[in-house]
C-alpha cells in the first residue's frame, strides 16, 4: 500500500470517528423535579416522594444520575405559597404537588411550568383545570372525589355497626377541598339517621384535644376525611382512637396503623404512577392535553386484630368486600 492510499484511509477512519467522540462527549441531560408538599419534608419521604422516585426509576430517571428531586414541605398551609415560589426559581422541569393547597399555591406561582398532581381532590370544582379530558393550562394527573369516597365510608362504617348514632368526623378547615366531603357526608347521614360532628385538625398539636372533645360528645365511631396533615398523623390517630376504644375509618394507612377499616386509593401507588406523566411532559407533552386521570379500583381493607379489641364482628357482607384483611 503507497503512502497516499494510507493517507487517504486514515483521514476517512478520523472523519467517521470524530462524530462519535462528539456524542461520547456531550454532557448528560439533568432533569430536575421539585416537589411540593404540604407537611414536613421529612414526613413525606416514605410514602409520598419515595414512590415517586421510584416510578421515575421505572422510566430511567435515576438521582445522582440524570435526575434531581427539589424536595419542599410546609409545616403550615400558609407557607405553600412561598415554598411554590422558591421551586419555580430553582428553574425546575416539572412541579409534584401534594394535596389541592399545594396544587393552588403552585398554580399561582407559575403559568409555564408543568404541575403534575399525584392526588387531589375535585380539579374542575377547585378551578385547577378547565375539564379533566382536557385540563388545559399547565396542570394534569391524577384526581379522585374525595367527597364521594368520605361518604362511602360512613355507609361502610353504619353496616359495621348498625347501631352507632354519633359519628365525629375529622376534617382539616384549612383545606379547601373539605367543604365538599362535609356536605357529602352530611347528605349520607341524614338518609342513615346518624348524627354528625366536625373535629377540626389544622396540625398533629390538636388532634389529642379533638379526642378529648370525642369523649364529651360521647362519639361513637370516627370518619377521618383526606387531607394532608390528617394522612401523615394516622399513626397518632389510630392510636388515640384505640385508646378511646373508637372505631376509626380513613385511608390505608390508618387501618395499617392501627384503624379498623380504610377504603380508598393506594395513595402511595398512585404517586408512584405519577412518573408516567412525568415522562411524557420531559418528552414533549404539554400537560394541557394529556387527560386527567382517576383510579378505577378502589381498596377495602379491614383489621381484625382492631376489631377483636373492640369487639366487632365484621358482617359477611363487609368480609366478602374485603381486599385484605390484617390479622
Amino acid at each position: 500500500m503507497n503512502k497516499r492510499r494510507r493517507l487517504l484511509i486514515a483521514v476517512g477512519v478520523s472523519a467517521l470517528a470524530a462524530p462519535f467522540v462528539s456524542i461520547a462527549q456531550q454532557p448528560v441531560k439533568v432533569w430536575r423535579i421539585g416537589f411540593l408538599g404540604q407537611v414536613s419534608a421529612s414526613a413525606l419521604a416514605a410514602t409520598r416522594v419515595d414512590p415517586l422516585r421510584q416510578g421515575l426509576r421505572e422510566f430511567g430517571y435515576i438521582e445522582g444520575k440524570n435526575l434531581v428531586i427539589e424536595v419542599r414541605g410546609a409545616n403550615k398551609y400558609e407557607q405553600l405559597p412561598a415554598l411554590a415560589e422558591e421551586l419555580v426559581r430553582l428553574k425546575i422541569d416539572v412541579l409534584v404537588v401534594q394535596g389541592t393547597p399545594a396544587a393552588l399555591a403552585a398554580k399561582r406561582a407559575t403559568t409555564t411550568i408543568p404541575i403534575v398532581m399525584p392526588s387531589v381532590a375535585d380539579p374542575v370544582a377547585t378551578g385547577l383545570v378547565a375539564s379533566l379530558a382536557r385540563p388545559g393550562g399547565n396542570i394534569t394527573g391524577f384526581t379522585y372525589l374525595t367527597s364521594e369516597i368520605t361518604a362511602k365510608r360512613l355507609e361502610i362504617l353504619k353496616e359495621v355497626l348498625p347501631r352507632i348514632k354519633r359519628i365525629a368526623v375529622l376534617v382539616n378547615p384549612n383545606n379547601t377541598s373539605t367543604k365538599n366531603s362535609v356536605q357529602a357526608i352530611e347528605v349520607a347521614a341524614r338518609s342513615l339517621k346518624l348524627e354528625l360532628q366536625q373535629f377540626d385538625v389544622r396540625s398533629v398539636e390538636d388532634v389529642e384535644g379533638a379526642f378529648s372533645l370525642m369523649t364529651e360528645k360521647h362519639i361513637e365511631a370516627i370518619v377521618v376525611v383526606d387531607d394532608a396533615v390528617l394522612n401523615i398523623n394516622v399513626k397518632k390517630i389510630a392510636e388515640l382512637a384505640a385508646k378511646k376504644r373508637l372505631p376509626s375509618i380513613g385511608i390505608t394507612e390508618l387501618v395499617l396503623a392501627g384503624g379498623l377499616i380504610s377504603y380508598g386509593m393506594d395513595l402511595p401507588e398512585m404517586y408512584r404512577r405519577s412518573a408516567f406523566f412525568i415522562d411524557k411532559i420531559l418528552k414533549g407533552a404539554k400537560p394541557g392535553d394529556i387527560p386527567i386521570e382517576r383510579p378505577t379500583i378502589f381498596e377495602l381493607i379491614v383489621n381484625q386484630k382492631t376489631a377483636k379489641a373492640l369487639g366487632i364482628k365484621f358482617p359477611q357482607t363487609i368480609m366478602v368486600q374485603a381486599t385484605k384483611v390484617i390479622e
